[in-house]
């Protein structure tokens, strides 16, 4: 049997790859700390796990349509125009199987074979490598602490070329945390626009950002770009990994390609995990996941703090997602042995840069603080006499 070149050339998923070397151990009767993937401990908010025991009663689960419930695509519209200030037509919505469909999907819609696509390193992977799935060439653009990790609009525009026909921007960001100023993100999509060409900004851990000084959330890329393709997803901020829910909010001129693409490739989304979704707008799902949001905060202060006794260095601290991206250089290993023998010998599971891209591949790691603040504090002691130990 003949492989296609394109499973063929894409890389592993590391961070899913160290899970699985943490399960084994786990099999073994160790206890691994997993701070590898950032899969919120919470769970689903309990108004939304009852609505999903409501739905399963029984009852037919018919398809929903291919974009989505209607009254499903409403609430989220709704959603935006409460808690970010943009008008958001429902019709504009389409609701996903996960983020990543979403991402799918638009690749499909934008992408043609040798399309050049600009995406930051590093860079969640999944997204380069589903934008070279549909035959994009994808430039990795460098990026340093001085830019918070991120894209600016001088580093894109030095990296422009007549083939470039769109941008991809995560803000906040996996791995780093860090969020692309609301200007600077401004000027990336007004460079893009000017130069007619698509931006993705993916959104998917936007309200788990810091707040401002007057206690407002991160604003939407659709503030000021209302014609960006915007992803996002149930399960970060709402806690729902595993629910394989998303969304993405499109130019009305991109609706029809995607219905067309979404019936093709995955008819719908869940049904049950749709209406069950609806339960998220409400005020009491809704304080549930705020209180979550600060417990995150609180948690990445410990990290911060953990790490720092350590003498393992933050260069730009994060404000937002669940995530530190810190420096392992000064330890001697590179990031690939540093996670994987601190896997086993400290029980302590993380991601290497290598995931990421290629600046900080073998310099930088991954934590998340996803999991609860007591195994975070486990997870610092045991890479504490890791770290010990190698000086």
């Amino acid at each position: 049997m003949r492989i296609s070149q394109r499973a063929q050339s894409v890389a592993p998923f590391y961070a899913m790859e160290f899970g699985k070397h943490a399960a084994a151990l786990e099999a073994q009767g160790h206890h691994v700390v997993k701070l590898s993937l950032g899969e919120p401990d919470f769970g689903a908010p309990p108004a939304v796990v009852e609505a999903m025991r409501t739905a399963m009663d029984g009852r037919p689960m018919s398809y929903t349509e291919a974009l989505g419930m209607p009254s499903l695509r409403q609430a989220i519209a709704g959603f935006y125009g409460e808690r970010h200030g943009v008008d958001v037509d429902p019709g504009r919505v389409v609701v996903t199987a996960g983020a990543s469909a979403a991402l799918v999907l638009g690749a499909a819609a934008l992408v043609d074979a040798g399309d050049e696509v600009l995406i930051g390193d590093p860079s969640y992977p999944c997204n380069r490598q589903i934008m070279e799935s549909f035959g994009a060439r994808v430039t990795l653009v460098p990026t340093s602490a001085a830019s918070r990790f991120q894209l600016d609009a001088d580093s894109v525009r030095s990296h422009w070329t007549d083939g470039t026909r769109g941008i991809m921007v995560a803000t906040p960001s996996n791995p780093t945390g860090t969020s692309v100023p609301e200007g600077e993100l401004a000027a990336l999509c007004d460079l893009a626009r000017e130069r007619d060409a698509w931006r993705i900004v993916d959104e998917i851990y936007l309200d788990l950002g810091d707040h401002d000084d007057q206690d407002r959330p991160p604003r939407s890329a659709l503030s000021f770009d209302p014609d960006a393709v915007v992803i996002n997803s149930f399960s970060k901020y709402f806690g729902m990994t595993g629910w394989r829910l998303g969304w993405c909010v499109v130019p009305e001129i991109l609706v029809p390609a995607l219905e067309r693409l979404a019936q093709n490739y995955f008819l719908c989304a869940s049904t049950p995990a749709q209406h069950a979704a609806l339960a998220c707008f409400t005020p009491d799902s809704l304080a549930v996941c705020e209180e979550r949001r600060a417990e995150f905060g609180r948690r990445r202060a410990l990290v911060l703090d953990g790490l720092a006794q350590l003498g393992l260095p933050v260069p730009v601290p994060p404000d937002g997602a669940f995530y530190v991206y810190f420096d392992v250089s000064g330890t001697g290993l590179t990031s690939w042995e540093f996670c994987a023998r601190a896997l086993q010998e400290a029980h302590v599971a993380l991601t290497p840069g290598r995931d990421f891209g290629v600046g900080t591949a073998e310099t930088h790691v991954r934590l998340s603080y996803a999991a609860s603040a007591g195994e975070l504090r486990e997870g610092i002691a045991r890479l504490g006499k890791f770290v010990a130990a190698l000086r």
